[in-house]
Protein backbone atom coordinates (compact mmCIF):
# COMPACT_ATOMS: atom_id res chain seq x y z
CA UNK A 1 0.00 0.00 0.00
CA UNK A 2 1.77 2.77 -1.13
CA UNK A 3 1.19 6.49 0.71
CA UNK A 4 -1.44 8.25 -1.20
CA UNK A 5 -3.64 4.98 -0.49
CA UNK A 6 -2.70 5.19 2.76
CA UNK A 7 -3.70 8.47 2.77
CA UNK A 8 -6.84 8.53 1.28
CA UNK A 9 -7.92 5.47 3.27
CA UNK A 10 -7.28 7.40 6.96
CA UNK A 11 -9.01 10.37 5.40
CA UNK A 12 -12.00 8.60 4.93
CA UNK A 13 -11.73 7.17 7.97
CA UNK A 14 -11.57 10.65 9.59
CA UNK A 15 -14.71 11.93 8.16
CA UNK A 16 -16.33 8.82 9.03
CA UNK A 17 -15.51 9.44 12.42
CA UNK A 18 -16.61 13.21 11.95
CA UNK A 19 -19.87 12.12 10.65
CA UNK A 20 -20.65 9.77 13.89
CA UNK A 21 -19.50 12.93 15.89
CA UNK A 22 -21.60 14.89 14.16
CA UNK A 23 -24.67 12.57 14.47
CA UNK A 24 -24.09 12.30 17.81
CA UNK A 25 -24.78 15.66 18.30
CA UNK A 26 -27.84 16.20 16.01
CA UNK A 27 -29.14 12.97 17.84
CA UNK A 28 -28.66 14.54 21.50
CA UNK A 29 -29.94 17.86 20.78
CA UNK A 30 -33.38 16.26 19.64
CA UNK A 31 -33.71 14.07 22.09
CA UNK A 32 -33.84 16.50 24.43
CA UNK A 33 -36.25 18.60 22.30
CA UNK A 34 -38.31 15.87 21.17
CA UNK A 35 -37.75 12.54 23.35
CA UNK A 36 -37.91 9.24 21.75
CA UNK A 37 -37.65 5.50 22.68
CA UNK A 38 -36.11 4.34 19.99
CA UNK A 39 -33.10 7.60 20.34
CA UNK A 40 -33.09 6.65 23.89
CA UNK A 41 -32.49 3.14 22.88
CA UNK A 42 -29.84 4.01 20.23
CA UNK A 43 -28.01 6.08 23.00
CA UNK A 44 -27.92 3.35 25.55
CA UNK A 45 -26.54 0.72 23.08
CA UNK A 46 -23.71 3.27 22.12
CA UNK A 47 -22.80 4.00 25.43
CA UNK A 48 -22.45 0.27 25.88
CA UNK A 49 -20.19 0.16 23.47
CA UNK A 50 -18.71 3.75 23.50
CA UNK A 51 -15.36 3.19 25.45
CA UNK A 52 -14.25 -0.19 22.76
CA UNK A 53 -15.58 1.84 20.01
CA UNK A 54 -13.29 5.16 21.34
CA UNK A 55 -9.93 1.91 22.17
CA UNK A 56 -10.46 1.32 18.32
CA UNK A 57 -10.39 4.79 17.03
CA UNK A 58 -7.29 5.57 19.41
CA UNK A 59 -5.32 2.42 18.54
CA UNK A 60 -6.07 2.98 14.49
CA UNK A 61 -4.82 6.91 15.01
CA UNK A 62 -1.86 5.37 17.02
CA UNK A 63 -1.00 2.74 14.04
CA UNK A 64 -1.92 5.51 11.79
CA UNK A 65 0.76 7.99 13.43
CA UNK A 66 3.26 5.25 13.34
CA UNK A 67 2.50 4.81 9.54
CA UNK A 68 3.73 8.03 8.86
CA UNK A 69 6.61 8.45 10.47
CA UNK A 70 8.02 4.81 10.26
CA UNK A 71 6.99 3.73 7.20
CA UNK A 72 6.24 6.75 5.18
CA UNK A 73 9.08 8.81 6.73
CA UNK A 74 7.46 11.85 7.22
CA UNK A 75 9.20 13.50 10.26
CA UNK A 76 6.69 14.86 13.44
CA UNK A 77 6.92 18.28 13.91
CA UNK A 78 6.77 19.28 17.48
CA UNK A 79 3.01 19.96 17.58
CA UNK A 80 2.68 16.55 15.90
CA UNK A 81 4.97 14.87 19.06
CA UNK A 82 2.49 16.55 21.54
CA UNK A 83 -0.92 15.29 19.85
CA UNK A 84 0.60 11.56 20.08
CA UNK A 85 1.71 11.85 24.00
CA UNK A 86 -2.39 12.30 24.21
CA UNK A 87 -3.09 9.47 21.36
CA UNK A 88 -1.03 7.04 22.56
CA UNK A 89 -1.98 7.60 26.22
CA UNK A 90 -5.37 6.90 25.09
CA UNK A 91 -4.66 3.93 22.75
CA UNK A 92 -3.48 2.14 26.32
CA UNK A 93 -5.72 3.51 28.88
CA UNK A 94 -9.28 3.05 26.30
CA UNK A 95 -7.97 -0.42 25.60
CA UNK A 96 -7.50 -2.11 28.75
CA UNK A 97 -10.62 -0.09 30.00
CA UNK A 98 -12.72 -1.44 26.98
CA UNK A 99 -11.58 -5.38 28.46
CA UNK A 100 -12.56 -4.18 32.14
CA UNK A 101 -15.79 -2.89 31.14
CA UNK A 102 -14.72 0.31 33.00
CA UNK A 103 -17.07 3.36 31.57
CA UNK A 104 -15.66 4.82 34.84
CA UNK A 105 -12.42 5.49 32.42
CA UNK A 106 -14.28 8.79 30.97
CA UNK A 107 -13.01 10.43 33.90
CA UNK A 108 -8.91 10.44 32.64
CA UNK A 109 -9.72 9.92 29.13
CA UNK A 110 -12.12 12.86 28.77
CA UNK A 111 -8.96 15.49 29.83
CA UNK A 112 -6.36 13.39 27.73
CA UNK A 113 -8.89 13.97 24.60
CA UNK A 114 -9.75 17.49 25.45
CA UNK A 115 -5.98 18.53 25.29
CA UNK A 116 -4.89 16.88 22.84
CA UNK A 117 -7.86 18.44 20.44
CA UNK A 118 -6.61 21.70 21.59
CA UNK A 119 -3.59 20.63 19.66
CA UNK A 120 -5.04 19.44 16.99
CA UNK A 121 -6.99 22.53 16.30
CA UNK A 122 -4.19 25.26 16.38
CA UNK A 123 -2.04 22.49 13.89
CA UNK A 124 -5.04 22.29 11.87
CA UNK A 125 -5.15 25.95 11.58
CA UNK A 126 -1.69 26.72 10.93
CA UNK A 127 -1.18 24.17 7.98
CA UNK A 128 -4.52 25.05 6.45
CA UNK A 129 -3.43 29.17 6.95
CA UNK A 130 0.73 29.31 7.52
CA UNK A 131 1.59 32.23 9.24
CA UNK A 132 3.99 34.15 7.61
CA UNK A 133 6.42 34.88 10.98
CA UNK A 134 6.07 30.98 11.50
CA UNK A 135 5.15 30.07 14.96
CA UNK A 136 7.54 29.22 18.06
CA UNK A 137 6.42 25.19 17.80
CA UNK A 138 8.38 25.28 14.08
CA UNK A 139 11.68 23.81 13.51
CA UNK A 140 13.70 23.97 9.98
CA UNK A 141 14.04 20.25 10.70
CA UNK A 142 10.08 19.34 11.18
CA UNK A 143 8.39 22.85 10.30
CA UNK A 144 4.68 22.43 11.55
CA UNK A 145 3.24 24.11 8.54
CA UNK A 146 4.68 21.17 6.10
CA UNK A 147 1.25 19.15 4.93
CA UNK A 148 2.34 15.74 4.22
CA UNK A 149 -1.36 14.88 3.76
CA UNK A 150 -3.91 16.86 2.20
CA UNK A 151 -7.01 14.99 0.71
CA UNK A 152 -9.74 16.29 -0.65
CA UNK A 153 -8.40 19.81 -0.18
CA UNK A 154 -8.80 19.90 3.63
CA UNK A 155 -8.21 16.60 5.52
CA UNK A 156 -4.42 17.06 6.92
CA UNK A 157 -2.51 14.89 9.35
CA UNK A 158 -3.68 17.11 12.15
CA UNK A 159 -7.26 17.64 10.81
CA UNK A 160 -7.15 13.45 11.38
CA UNK A 161 -6.23 13.58 14.72
CA UNK A 162 -8.58 16.29 15.75
CA UNK A 163 -11.34 14.06 13.98
CA UNK A 164 -10.15 11.11 16.17
CA UNK A 165 -9.79 13.04 19.05
CA UNK A 166 -13.72 14.63 18.47
CA UNK A 167 -14.49 11.23 18.61
CA UNK A 168 -12.98 10.06 21.36
CA UNK A 169 -14.77 13.04 23.48
CA UNK A 170 -18.24 11.97 21.96
CA UNK A 171 -17.91 8.49 23.40
CA UNK A 172 -16.65 9.49 26.47
CA UNK A 173 -19.24 11.69 27.18
CA UNK A 174 -21.90 8.53 25.83
CA UNK A 175 -19.84 6.12 28.42
CA UNK A 176 -21.53 8.13 31.28
CA UNK A 177 -24.81 6.30 32.62
CA UNK A 178 -27.72 7.21 30.32
CA UNK A 179 -30.68 8.68 32.81
CA UNK A 180 -32.45 6.37 34.17
CA UNK A 181 -36.30 5.80 32.97
CA UNK A 182 -38.33 4.92 36.20
CA UNK A 183 -40.90 2.42 35.06
CA UNK A 184 -44.81 2.30 36.46
CA UNK A 185 -43.80 -1.09 38.63
CA UNK A 186 -40.64 1.41 40.15
CA UNK A 187 -42.93 3.63 41.54
CA UNK A 188 -45.69 1.69 42.32
CA UNK A 189 -43.27 -0.29 44.43
CA UNK A 190 -41.43 2.90 45.94
CA UNK A 191 -45.14 4.49 46.87
CA UNK A 192 -45.75 0.99 48.75
CA UNK A 193 -42.23 1.45 50.71
CA UNK A 194 -43.01 4.79 51.51
CA UNK A 195 -46.69 3.98 53.06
Amino acid sequence: MGVSTASFFFAVLALCCLAAVAVTVIAGVVQRVVPSPVLAALRRDVGDASVTLAALVAVVATLGSLYYSQVAGFTPCTLCWYQRIFMYSLAVVLPVAAVRRDRDVRWYALPLAVIGAGFSVYHSWIQAFPPDSGTSFCTAEAPCTTRHVWEFGFVSLPFMALCGFSFVIAMMVLARPAPQEVSVVESTDRELVSL
